[in-house]
């Protein structure tokens, strides 16, 4: 499809551009509009001009695969776009309807109207990608609604209802029905009669007015400071805006200019830019097309009404899938439902449901405890206790009840999926679906594909995963699959530090200063210490030689699980979640020290910091080669969605890259000296040293990926 195609209504060029998805401004983009404007600049017959999206929508920006290469720049690049038809002589009115944001919305406010439909919505989400509205956005927007409101489109950078805007010049006309009829009526009858009597509006031509600019922006300084500490591009925006009511529009532009080059180079840019790519990547199966058939998803059975099974329910009735419930004894049923009652309900209280609502999504629910109830449903998951003696049992009723082609599926987030699949006669649909406590707010869904699972089984449940608005990452079968395989040597190095000299609050304290949502003792706290010593249990039977420290061992025969206890790592109150470091636990450390005749070091924030990301980046680098993981950007998105790996740092292979394969490997080389830290773990993973000794990257190695997938 060419990228812009021009027609004629009456005295009106209507210039309708964009391919999909989302009509971004590509090169091609920019310069098909910049030769149809001027051709019904030389059309003699042409009075005034409309510019229009195709496919329901105007604009999402530019194309952001764009950025950092020679077409970002390339003539005409967004700044001359705008500047052709913000100079045009004719009247040039933008009919938005759908979604017009970022570049688009700043291609929009070079027009001298914007005609919008009242469903529409207008934003400018630069921010969340670590930069600022580089192409006149953070000049054009504060003329047009004011400073305040300018500040609250770019900082929360949500596409926000058109509605919002009407009265102000952002909004010409806020039209219901037919926006390209309303946009070349309004051409006719209001443009062309302003433009003829010399009254052509200009975004650029407004003069900011603002009494209290100084005490408004010092406000949102303080408050972006506190906010959004590891984040510059807040900041940055308000030195734009502040640009845009003190200077000229040109000077304000050339500032613009200067900060948005900076942020686009910045480390924290760069990670959210790999985030965004990332996410959109895990969609990408090389050996599953697109054409692949899925299986409709009508309704759903959960097995286990627990914390975790009954959050599983919930994610399905938000998609307002039905659900069956079941569970073997009508007490723990009761306290299923009861959950999924009180979520709804509060929901209710917060007001993001209305009561009706409330009451139709509950109707979604029925509560059995009986299998046979479970036989018509579409899919069904298992959610019972981590064993596999128990799965056994689960999964060969499910297979002697549930009808042909119900999708299987486990919540398992470490046991053998194939051999799971082995307890039935239909391995072909079992699949692994391991949501993220809490699961109705976690978005990660790791898909764990066994060998026997089939392409339409697969696609079927990443497609459902969209459906539920999760982000599903594949993963092959290992133990504790791409998550919690990382997270066991993350542990494993936080464990042995407390062994040489440090605290659970200083190796949490590190860890959330490097940017996580919550240091390991913390995480493990909320998790269950009684679940981490299930799985070294584990270990110890099925790995005799692993390495690990023993410091846990009397926390857990004291009970002291954790939150649900009230007593973990750290001591909690009633009612009250925050973590206290605990005298007990102090003295408990100081006593296996002790017995184990260790003396006490002092480890700084670096090596701990070091010890605990580097630590994910080698057993990364090692599911990697196993072709546990697709990608490395698949690694990284199971780290900031189910993890609180810091999103500014892109994940832990991009953060890898960002410090560069070679210092990763020498750091690690200097880890490997240290005799109590499992010295044989810092042997670099092959994938890793091989990056280390070629100059590579994760990037490039994704990237290589890619291309050999495609030309397979």
């Amino acid at each position: 499809m060419t990228p812009v195609t021009s027609t004629r209504e009456g005295a009106v060029a209507v210039l309708a551009f964009g391919e999909p998805p989302v009509n971004s401004l590509g090169f091609a983009t920019r310069a098909g509009l910049v030769q149809a404007l001027q051709a019904a600049l030389d059309d003699p017959a042409v009075e005034a001009v409309v510019v229009v999206g195709r496919h329901g929508l105007f604009s999402a920006g530019a194309d952001i695969k764009e950025f950092g290469t020679p077409l970002m720049v390339k003539a005409p690049n967004l700044h001359d776009l705008n500047a052709a038809f913000e100079a045009s002589p004719k009247p040039v009115v933008a009919a938005i309807d759908g979604n017009c944001l970022g570049g688009g919305l700043e291609f929009a406010m070079s027009c001298h109207f914007r005609v919008v439909s009242e469903n529409a919505k207008l934003g400018l989400p630069e921010v969340k990608l670590g930069l600022l509205p580089g192409a006149g956005g953070t000049q054009r927007l504060p003329r047009l609604i004011g400073v305040e409101g300018a500040l609250n489109v770019m900082l929360g950078g949500e596409p926000l209802p058109a509605r919002l805007f009407a009265g102000s010049p952002l909004v010409s006309a806020l039209v219901a029905g037919d926006v390209v009829k309303a946009a070349v009526e309004f051409a006719t009858a209001q443009a062309l009669p302003a433009a003829q009597a010399g009254r052509m509006p200009k975004a650029r031509d407004i003069r900011v007015r603002e009494p209290n600019l100084e005490g408004l922006l010092g406000f949102a300084r303080n408050a972006a400071k506190t906010a959004f500490a590891a984040y510059p591009a807040p900041l940055r925006i308000l030195d734009a805006v502040q640009a845009a009511a003190t200077r000229r529009f040109e000077e304000g532009l050339a500032v613009e200019k200067q900060l948005f080059a900076e942020l686009l180079l910045s480390p924290v840019s760069s990670a959210l830019r790999h985030a965004f790519f990332a996410e959109r990547a895990t969609q990408k199966i090389p050996d599953v097309p697109e054409s692949t058939p899925t299986r409709e998803i009508r309704s759903c059975a959960v097995i286990g009404a627990g914390t975790m099974g009954s959050g599983i329910a919930i994610t399905f009735m938000n998609a307002g899938i039905p659900v069956h419930l079941l569970e073997v004894k009508q007490e723990a049923l009761d306290a299923g439902v009861a959950r999924v009652r009180d979520y709804f309900e509060g929901q209710v209280k917060k007001g993001r449901l209305k009561p009706g609502q409330a009451l139709e999504k509950a109707g979604l629910l029925t509560p059995t405890l009986k299998y046979e109830d479970l036989a018509q449903c579409d899919v069904v998951v298992e959610a019972v206790f981590e064993e596999l003696g128990v799965k056994e049992k689960v999964f060969g009723t499910l297979d002697r009840v549930m009808k042909p082609g119900a999708i299987l599926a486990s919540n398992t987030s470490t046991l053998d999926l194939d051999r799971i699949a082995a307890f039935t006669k239909r391995p072909a649909d079992v699949i692994g679906m391991h949501f993220f406590s809490p699961a109705n707010v976690m978005r990660l869904l790791e898909v764990v594909r066994g060998k026997a699972t089939s392409k339409e089984v697969l696609a079927s449940t990443i497609a459902l995963a969209r459906k539920l608005r999760k982000t599903g990452v594949v993963s092959g079968v290992c133990d504790g699959f791409i998550g919690n395989r990382m997270i066991e040597q993350y542990s494993r190095q936080a464990l042995f530090m407390l062994d040489e000299g440090a605290s659970p609050e200083q190796v949490d304290q590190a860890a959330e200063k490097f940017g996580f949502m919550m240091g390991p003792f913390r995480m493990s706290d909320l998790a269950g210490n009684d679940i981490s010593a299930h799985i070294r249990e584990r270990r110890a039977k099925e790995q005799p030689d692993l390495v690990y420290s023993k410091v846990a061992d009397p926390l857990v025969a004291a009970k002291r699980w954790g939150q649900k206890a009230g007593a973990g790592w750290y001591d909690y109150r009633p009612g009250d979640r925050t973590a206290y470091p605990s005298p007990f636990v102090a003295k408990m450390i100081e006593d296996y020290r002790a017995s184990k005749g260790l003396k006490p070091r002092r480890l700084d924030d670096r090596e701990i910091v070091d010890r605990l990301v580097y630590a994910l980046v080698n057993e990364g680098a090692k599911i990697l080669e196993e072709g546990i993981a697709l990608r490395a950007s698949d690694v990284d998105i199971v780290y900031l969605m189910g993890y609180g790996f810091p999103v500014y740092r892109g994940g832990p292979m991009h953060y890898a890259d960002e410090v560069g394969p070679y210092q990763v490997v020498l750091r690690m080389r200097d880890l490997a000296r240290n005799p109590y830290g499992d010295p044989g773990f810092w042997q670099p993973a092959p994938l890793l040293a091989k990056l280390a000794q070629e100059g590579g990257s994760f990037a490039a190695y994704d990237a290589g990926l890619a291309k050999r997938a495609q030309a397979a």
